[in-house]
């Protein structure tokens, strides 16, 4: 088994990169379900007891954005949160980056964290091992190319992978404690309306960049939580300020909460 992976590695390293396509929007049904500057704009429009929970220890939270990158929807994106000072954390699909390298360095320039999401979005759960570490090791291959070196946490598409296939991931896992299923929703109000009655500090927020609509209600959502004391740190912030230190194989549903495998 070990020669049969050790060969499929060293041919993955010989594929050609793809060439640039339109994106594809992924099959999602089946899904399980540093500090942040405030505008001084913003800071001025509050009244007093929003500025008293300001001064309190700041809230973390870590947004997450699947699927990425579009040229379109990422870009904007990262527009609204270099406006917001506020940082998140891309769990990108290899297929996706041919053409929008430049959106991966800005991320990585911008303070972003950037993770791994597979190379074409296959479900994990009870796939072949070999297909394990081809997906994987594929879309690390394109995000060292396009950004360097890293240790690119993965995030297995829907959320799921087995406790044997666990074992061949090199990097923590990340899933999510939030989930306003934006991607079946694509309506910004109800997405809004369903993070900000289930969000607590600490928690991983799910959503997906290749949405307009969960671009708006992502921005929305900082704006909103902002005014309350939050913070958005990458997911990698989020467990050193927990002072968790993650370990590779495991599914982590926030820093303090693993998720149990198959």
């Amino acid at each position: 088994m070990k020669k049969s992976i050790a060969l499929l590695l060293a041919a993955a390293c010989l594929l050609p990169v793809p060439a640039c396509a339109q994106p594809v929007e992924p099959d999602l049904t089946g899904y399980a379900a540093g500090p942040a500057e405030i505008p001084k704009e913003i800071l001025g429009e509050l009244d007093p007891d929003t500025l008293e929970n300001l001064v309190e220890e700041p809230k973390y939270v870590a947004l997450t954005f699947d699927d990425g990158p579009r040229a379109d929807t990422t870009g904007r994106l990262l527009d609204g949160l270099l406006e917001r000072g506020a940082a998140a954390t891309f769990f990108v699909i290899g297929e996706q980056i041919p053409c929008n390298e430049e959106l991966l360095r800005r991320m990585k320039a911008e303070g972003h964290q950037i993770g791994n999401h597979t190379y074409s979005h296959v479900r994990l759960l009870k796939a072949d091992k070999d297909d394990v570490v081809e997906e994987v090791h594929k879309s690390e291959t394109l995000l060292q190319e396009a950004v360097g070196e890293g240790s690119f946490w993965l995030r297995p598409p829907y959320g799921l992978i087995g406790g044997e296939r666990a074992k061949l991931v090199h990097t923590p896992m990340i899933y999510w404690s939030v989930d306003p299923q934006d991607w079946k929703l694509l309506d910004k109000d109800k997405v809004v309306a369903a993070v900000l009655e289930a969000v607590e500090p600490g928690d991983i927020i799910l959503l997906h960049d290749f949405y307009s609509t969960s671009v708006d209600a992502a921005l929305e959502i900082i704006d909103k939580l902002q005014q309350e004391g939050y913070a958005f740190v990458t997911v990698e912030e989020l467990f050193r300020i927990q002072g968790v230190t993650p370990q590779a194989g495991t599914l982590y549903a926030r820093p303090d909460r693993v998720r149990g495998l198959s």
